[in-house]
């Protein structure tokens, strides 16, 4: 079951990262699905503007690209995969891996929880 589906607009904030992810405790990330197809923004911290897209299946999994502006106006890249988890309150919590497809094009982790 695609746990995601029919959610909408859902805010994330970052939980933790690896010491090469730009994201931090200040950004929020606004996610939206419709169908299979998921899109977000987000901001703050090190990013001034962040965009991703993503495919999501059947369980949820996410197969999504990102691009975003940081606050040294470099404009950065990446893949990430995102595995959900269901927690006990009910909300969401995505364990991501990613690797840049520019700069030192260096993989790292990142965790991020639903508000």
């Amino acid at each position: 079951m695609n746990i995601l589906y029919e959610l909408r607009w859902k805010k994330f904030k970052t939980q933790s990262n690896s010491s090469n992810v730009e994201t931090s405790l200040d950004t929020i990330f606004s996610y939206y699905q419709e169908g299979n197809l998921l899109k977000a923004t987000y901001a703050g911290g090190q990013i001034k503007f962040g965009h991703l897209m993503g495919i999501v299946d059947n369980l949820g999994n996410i197969d999504m690209r990102y691009h975003q502006v940081n606050t040294n106006d470099e404009l950065m890249t990446g893949i990430c995969k995102s595995r959900p988890e269901i927690l006990s309150n009910g909300k969401l919590l995505l364990h991501e891996t990613l690797q840049w497809t520019s700069g030192d094009k260096s993989e790292g982790t990142s965790i991020i929880e639903e508000k």
